[in-house]
């Protein structure tokens, strides 16, 4: 009598699963559609966004192959900022990446969720309003295969090295070397 009620059931529900399924493709064809009418340069079919990442200021944005783009991405580019994003580049759901200099993301690395990546600070100016007095910035360069947890900032100047690990969380003010696991506010390395 269950195995009926499976059968039958699975019967009922297998044209909402299909449509479904129909559904989530059409979407992902939407925002990689969106995605390569935003920008200035060519985007490789191999890409696989879940939603179109919010897209702010000069757009010089470069992408590699085979990335894995989850939803509710924010790309920023001003002045002479350009963000570089190598193949095989995983970044999961709410990454910001702000450039007024520039942020190079290495082949094979995965970003956690809602993680900070800017290149610029605001300069601090008693004759000006915070907002007009502009930014000082330092290029950031990640390394190939670097794991950067779910939360962590990463500020300008910092270089991080191939295969490094960034603990959750974790605020990153300095260099971090490749090989090591970096932990805590500011994050400092932890093993190697």
């Amino acid at each position: 009598m269950a195995e009926r009620f499976k059968t039958l059931m699975s019967q009922l529900l297998s044209p909402f699963a299909a449509l479904q399924f129909r559904l989530e493709k059409l979407g992902r064809v939407w925002a990689y559609t969106q995605l390569r009418a935003l920008l200035n340069t060519p985007v490789d079919s191999s890409l696989v966004v879940l939603g179109c990442p919010e897209i702010q200021g000069t757009r010089q944005i470069s992408l590699g192959k085979r990335l894995y783009l989850y939803r509710e991405l924010h790309w920023e580019t001003q002045a002479q900022g350009k963000i570089l994003i190598a193949d095989d580049v995983v970044m999961s759901r709410g990454v910001h990446l702000v450039a007024f200099s520039e942020i190079s993301i290495g082949e094979g690395t995965m970003i956690g969720e809602y993680s900070s990546i800017r290149d610029a600070n605001h300069r601090k100016d008693s004759t000006q309003a915070l907002r007009d007095a502009g930014h000082d910035s330092t290029p950031i360069h990640i390394g190939k295969q670097v794991w950067i947890g779910r939360g962590v900032t990463i500020l300008a100047g910092v270089n991080i090295g191939d295969y490094a690990v960034i603990g959750a969380n974790a605020v990153v003010t300095h260099d971090i070397p490749a090989h090591t696991v970096a932990v805590g506010i500011p994050a400092r390395p932890l093993k190697r």
